[in-house]
């Protein structure tokens, strides 16, 4: 059928790919920015924010491009689109420096010249809410009418392919095991394989992106930003192309996933942006409110994110690093009862050891007198931060299937030597005379807790409990991410030298140094300045540690507690 010639004074844009505005090819995020500032103004919304843009067209570090590039389109194609607060303003007024901070808009008068298309025809409200990635009532099927995702008996092979593939990546079971292991052991019982599997069992839209969203977060978790990230946009694609059921869940994770990668690579505005957009956004901030596994992640990273931040400004900024440091505790609070509302005993050990290892971390930076710390005048904080801890190891025991934490151990390793500061480039002798912690000491810290450390899982030395968790890494049986196995590495250099087993220390310093290189580089930089300043000289002498950056800097307490 060929398509209505448009009338002179009108835009005409078609949706369906590729994309064109007037017959002419258009780039995606503009023409997705014009149609959603339609959409608004016909919704009686008038505005589009920046946090309609986050996780749907742009993230938080393209924005000002994305907004430039669309204006410009705008212009070529006629539309006279507005920015700020004020609609009522002629947009050839406003100051175009502060175009980017939005909100969008588009004059009454533009917005009656724009007709949606789809293949030549007036596009629907659902198939406009559809290509933006919203939820349109009118697109709610009529009563009496089959959902277009009717639950079928052949769901349930689907359904229990992910919740095999869960169940792994609970056990540590991330992916495949590492090249030597026997052929057939653990097949198929990894957590990338089993959602992948559970993919090609996937029938509705739902269930594949749902498929897609738990690929990214076990990348995530494997510390792959890169693979995260692909399956991010593959979901963002597979969101935009169909209205899928649960879309409001989806999206909210999405930008979660999102915020998660920004954390990892140690770009905090990045992260915080992200959830603040996530927040600030009407729908998402209805499921972040109701839904309690949504509202642990976010307040989880946000406490993170809080939490590194505050020590970072510790040294310069006491009041603002202070007031970081209660809300980062505030909000591991917020997670941990969110947590139990979704009785996840797996959700609440990883917030239960980042609150632990927050409070330690904070007094060691002179923020221990935080009115979230003072309520029990009667224990210090090593002690309270051990008995979090340890109440998160307990929850790993009674939590059926679930393996051991290594952060767990990674934190107590590390409170257990925090009290010792040789000087900087020890003596052997000078670094064997310091008194760490034995895990009996820290055993008896964790008071009521401390039938947590079995000694199966917690032998007498702290050596040999870094050896177990290694041995458990390299026989395939737990996969630990980059920075959790680095943390191990070394924690065990550390203690086999103290321990006066120099070879053995060489060995996983040697291990360290080929791992290094898969880190964000202030991980390495911690690394490297604890390898070149903490352990005895004739050590350093013998494994010779990383180059310093050529910027030196004081190494920051956040390497080795992202969580």
């Amino acid at each position: 059928m060929p398509k209505p010639a448009p009338h002179a004074n009108q835009v005409s844009i078609e949706l369906t790919s590729p994309q064109s505005v007037n017959g002419r090819r258009a780039a995606f995020q503009s023409l997705w920015l014009l149609v959603r500032m339609q959409h608004a103004h016909e919704a009686g919304a008038d505005v589009v924010r920046l946090a309609d843009l986050r996780g749907e067209v742009s993230d938080a570090s393209t924005l000002r491009m994305v907004v430039s590039r669309a204006f410009r389109d705008f212009k070529a194609w006629g539309i006279d689109a507005g920015w700020g607060e004020d609609t009522q303003r002629e947009p050839r007024f406003l100051n175009a420096e502060r175009r980017s901070q939005g909100p969008f808009w588009l004059p009454a008068a533009e917005a009656k010249r724009v007709r949606v298309l789809v293949e030549g025809r007036a596009a629907t409200a659902a198939e406009v809410a559809s290509f933006l990635g919203l939820r349109s009532r009118a697109s709610r099927q009529a009563a009496g009418s089959p959902p277009p995702d009717a639950v079928h008996l052949q769901d349930a092979a689907f359904w229990k392919q992910l919740v095999a593939s869960q169940q792994a990546a609970r056990q540590g079971r991330l992916m495949a095991p590492i090249a030597g292991e026997k052929a057939g052991e653990n097949a198929g019982g990894n957590a990338l394989e089993s959602i992948r599997l559970a993919g090609t069992l996937a029938a509705t839209d739902f269930q594949r992106a749902l498929v897609t969203l738990n690929e990214a977060m076990l990348w995530r978790r494997l510390g792959d930003n890169e693979q995260a990230r692909r399956r991010l946009q593959a979901l963002k694609k597979q969101r935009l192309a169909h209205h899928v059921a649960g879309n409001d869940y989806l999206g909210a994770m999405e930008c979660i996933v999102s915020a998660w990668c920004a954390y990892t690579a140690r770009d905090l505005p990045l992260a915080q942006s992200l959830l603040s957009g996530m927040a600030e956004d009407a729908v998402r901030a209805l499921v972040l409110r109701h839904h309690p596994d949504v509202r642990f992640e976010w307040c989880n990273l946000w406490a993170l994110a809080c939490r590194s931040r505050a020590l970072a400004l510790a040294a310069d900024d006491k009041p603002a690093a202070a007031a970081l440091a209660e809300e980062s505790l505030q909000r591991f609070g917020e997670a941990l009862a969110a947590a139990f509302e979704s009785h996840s005993f797996d959700a609440a050990q990883h917030v239960a050891a980042n609150m632990g290892m927050a409070a330690w971390l904070f007094d060691r930076v002179g923020l221990a007198d935080l009115p979230a710390l003072a309520h029990d005048g009667n224990a210090d904080t090593t002690r309270r931060a051990v008995q979090w801890i340890a109440f998160s190891e307990w929850l790993c025991g009674h939590t059926d299937g679930q393996g051991r934490s290594a952060w767990n151990a990674i934190y107590l390793m590390r409170i257990a030597r925090g009290h010792c500061r040789p000087e900087r480039q020890p003596t052997l002798v000078q670094f064997r005379a310091q008194k760490p912690l034995d895990p009996a000491a820290i055993s008896k810290l964790a008071g009521p807790l401390a039938d947590a450390f079995d000694a199966a899982n917690w032998p007498a030395r702290w050596v040999q409990v870094a050896q177990a968790r290694l041995a458990d890494h390299q026989a395939g049986r737990r996969r630990y991410p980059g920075l959790q196995h680095c943390s191990l590495l070394f924690e065990h250099a550390w203690y086999a030298a103290h321990a006066g087993e120099l070879k053995a220390a060489e060995q996983s310093l040697a291990l360290l140094r080929e791992a290094l290189p898969q880190l964000v580089p202030s991980d390495r930089a911690y690394f490297t300045e604890s390898w070149n300043d903490q352990l005895p000289a004739e050590l350093v002498l013998e494994a010779k540690p990383p180059r310093r950056p050529a910027a030196r800097r004081k190494p920051t307490s956040r390497a080795g507690v992202a969580r």
